[in-house]
Parts: structure tokens; sequence; C-alpha cells
């Protein structure tokens, strides 16, 4: 009996820590109706109900779809922020995505991650888009952010950020390089090629979360919310809207990086 018993913990040992090894992922892509964000974090919980994972990934404003004129009541970001700390203790699951926010006198593209326990990472976008009215609009970020949870990092980005190789660098090394988007048809390639190379110059796993459907200033936003593994490898991809689940494996990263130690030879970037 006691031999027994020994034999099932030490099973139980090896279980608990080959989940610790993994991290589910949730893909949230969805057509995010315009300045409305009571029918979005509806739509949300539409596509979540049921799915049990470790972290949900919404896409860039999520809220409100990509708006430029955030001084409005209809920005809705304090309740959706409510909303993700409501949402992430009752699925013991991190809510990720960004809001337009109000702080002071300033805008912010601000990327929140926010875990079960109620804590609230978050990162202001750095890189603002110049060629629409959003470098007008909000305030830049000067500080790269990783956020932790169950023994993963993350470096969080947002949209253009993903053409600035070096400002992701910079914290490394991470375990995910986490970037949401509101990312037009145009230029989806860059978007597909860029999170690959995030992906292979980092050694980690590149997850980019984007939109489908269309808002009054872009005609056609195409998903390719992706995944990629720490060798550039495509583990996911749509072009619908719904959840995509993806699993994680903290030995495949650490197998990469092991074998093919490339990171200690980094450049080190200060800003």
């Amino acid at each position: 009996m006691i031999l027994a018993n020994i034999s099932a913990l030490f099973l139980g040992i090896q279980y608990d820590d080959l989940m610790s090894e993994l991290l589910q992922l949730a893909l949230v892509q969805f057509d995010i109706q315009w300045k409305d964000p009571h029918a979005n974090l509806v739509r949300i919980e539409q596509l979540i109900s049921g799915v049990e994972v470790d972290l949900f990934v919404l896409p860039e404003m999520f809220a409100t779809g990509f708006i430029d004129d955030p001084n409005q009541t209809e920005l809705g970001a304090d309740f959706a922020l409510e909303w993700m700390l409501e949402t992430a203790k009752r699925t013991s699951a991190v809510v990720a995505g960004s809001l337009a926010v109000r702080e002071c006198d300033q805008y912010f593209n601000r990327f929140y991650f926010v875990t079960p326990e109620g804590t609230v990472t978050y990162y202001d976008k750095r890189h603002l888009f110049a060629l629409g009215d959003e470098a007008k609009v909000f305030s830049a970020g000067n500080t790269p952010v990783v956020a932790q949870f169950k023994d993963w990092s993350f470096n969080l980005s947002i949209c253009y950020d993903l053409r600035f190789p070096a400002w992701a660098r910079q914290p490394a090394p991470f375990d995910v390089y986490l970037c949401v988007a509101n990312w037009p048809a145009p230029r989806i390639d860059a978007w597909d090629t860029l999170l690959k190379a995030r992906a292979i110059e980092n050694q980690c796993f590149s997850v980019g979360v984007n939109r489908v459907g269309s808002d009054p200033k872009v005609s056609g936003y195409p998903g390719h919310s992706e995944v990629f593994d720490p060798m550039g490898s495509l583990l996911s991809s749509s072009n619908q809207e719904g959840v995509q689940l993806v699993t994680l494996n903290k030995a495949e990263l650490n197998k990469v990086r092991s074998t093919l130690p490339y990171l200690r030879d980094k450049d080190i970037f200060e800003f």
C-alpha cells in the first residue's frame, strides 16, 4: 500500500510538471462592431462560452474597433477593463487585449494582461500608426513590458509595433511574443512574415491575434490570427470568425534554445 501511494504520488508530480510546461491559448478572432463596447463584449462571451484555457487573447481595441477619436462617452474602457477582471476570475484564465484609454489629459492604446488573481499588467503602444490619425490623438508608450503567468513570460506588443524588431528584441529572452492588432488585408503578407520573423529571431513562440470584418475606415480585415513555434513553423492560422485553440510546450522551447543557443550572441539595445 505504501509503495502504491508513493507510486501514485510520483506519477502525480510528473503529471503536474508536465502540465506546468503546457500553455493553452484561445485566439479570439471576431468582427468588432464599430464603437459598440456592449455588443462586442456580448459577442466575445458567445465565442468563449464553455472554452477552458489558460489564456484568452483578444484583438487590438476589441471593445470599440480601431478608433482615433477616443474622447467620447461610448469609449467604454472602464467597464471593458472591469469585464476583463470579472472574466479572468470566472474562467481562471488570463484575458489579454488592448483598449483606448484616457489617463489625465492623454490617450493611450493600452494592452491589458489580466490574471485570474486580479493582477493587471499593461503596456502602452510605442509605435503609433503615422499613416492614420493614431499618432495625432494617442500618446506613445516608452517602456517595453514583459508579463508573467504560470512560469511563462510574454512580451506585449500592439499592431504597428510588429514592424520594429529592435523594440521586440530589447527585453529578450521571453517565452511568447504576443501581438494584438487591427491589421488590414493589403498588408497581410507582411503580418505573416513579421510574426514568423519575431519567432525565429527571439527563439520564442509568436502569437498574433487580428480581427475580421470591416469598419468605416478599412474595407477588409482578413484575420490570419496565428501562432509560430521557435523555429518559425506555423502551428495555427485562421481567416474566419471564431476561437482557435493552441497548446504551447515549454519543453519544446527549451530544447530549441539549448540545441541552438543563438540568444547568447544577441545584441544588447538600450532605449
